[in-house]
């Protein structure tokens, strides 16, 4: 766990998809990172990023790995966290079109459609406006997911088409692209320092 005076570890969730990127952009930003595929392996960071990838097979490798409960208590005590993609559907609190069984922790006020923008087909690119930042972020969209729906605590960090595509709660922080296939670190960026003033300002989790 965090101690005080000593650099976070974020770990990235290296079941499935594009865990591999998000560690090279949080290394490159000169943060401590591990990947997490293990209860043990999550016990010893302090935040996570949750990759694009397939969440139905994501689902069910949180069961087999045994990380969802613990990462579901993670979760709910705190820990900060950036879900891209279907990092970002598992987050949501609640999920159009996805399986009957698929997990999610809830960890953000949000609707999310699976596969809202269509299929692979459908995948394009855009400049977006992110808010606080000076010039437009270039985004990545691969069978990404739609949020529908944005709670009342929910801030809205960027919008496409008047849907929003990078919103916060709390400590959690979800992006419905890619972020880890541009050479643009900004929403990484962004995600270290919302971790370094979580860790900041509470005790380390389990205290």
């Amino acid at each position: 766990m965090h101690q005080h005076g000593t650099q976070p570890v974020i770990g990235v969730l290296a079941l499935q998809g594009a865990f591999a990127a998000h560690e090279r952009a949080l290394t490159r930003l000169g943060a401590a990172t591990r990947q997490v595929r293990t209860p043990t392996d999550l016990a010893a960071v302090d935040a996570l990023v949750m990759p694009g990838g397939e969440s139905t097979t994501m689902s069910k490798l949180l069961d087999s790995t045994e990380l969802f409960e613990p990462l579901a208590a993670r979760l709910a005590a705190g820990m900060p966290v950036f879900g891209t993609c279907a990092g970002m559907i598992l987050l949501a609190s609640e999920v159009l079109d996805g399986l009957p069984d698929q997990h999610r922790f809830g960890a953000i006020d949000i609707t999310a459609r699976r596969n809202g923008y269509g299929r692979q087909v459908d995948s394009f690119e855009a400049d977006v406006p992110v808010r606080g930042f000076d010039r437009p972020y270039h985004t990545v969209f691969i069978r990404a997911p739609k949020v529908e729906r944005a709670g009342a605590a929910v801030e809205v960090l960027a919008e496409y088409g008047g849907v929003p595509v990078v919103a916060k709660q709390g400590h959690v922080m979800v992006a419905s692209f890619h972020p880890e296939l541009t050479t643009d670190l900004r929403l990484h960026e962004l995600f270290v320092s919302l971790v370094n003033s979580a860790l900041g300002a509470s005790a380390p989790a389990g205290s």
